[in-house]
Parts: structure tokens; sequence; C-alpha cells
């Protein structure tokens, strides 16, 4: 049994490797930032399937 990684509610591991990054991702400061990566990867499975993607960690790169 494996007890790392992503799973959803049923025990059905998760690849956020496998599934686009939304476009306000792709704008984000924090893309790129491994302290970052669970948290983002979290929201990403969180919100797969919803027609409209929020994040309210999102950092406009170039941006303070």
């Amino acid at each position: 049994m494996q007890t790392s990684g992503y799973f959803d509610d049923d025990g059905n591991e998760l690849n956020p490797d496998v599934y686009p990054k939304p476009q306000l991702c792709l704008s984000c400061k924090k893309q790129h930032d491994s302290n970052e990566e669970i948290m983002c990867s979290l929201t990403r499975l969180d919100q797969m399937g919803e027609d409209e993607f929020r994040c309210c960690a999102y950092q406009m790169v170039g941006r303070e």
C-alpha cells in the first residue's frame, strides 16, 4: 500500500504532472518555488473539472 503522494477521497492516486497547469499558474511567481509545490498541486487538483480556476496565493511575476 502506497502512503505518500496525492490521493482523492476514494484513495485513487492523482499525479499533478499529468494534468495541464491553468494559465494563472503559468504566470505565477511561485510556479517554480519548491516550497510552494505541495500547496500549488493541492489547489490545482482540488479544482480539476471546474469551469474557473481560482488561487488565493497567486502572485504575478514581477510584482512583490
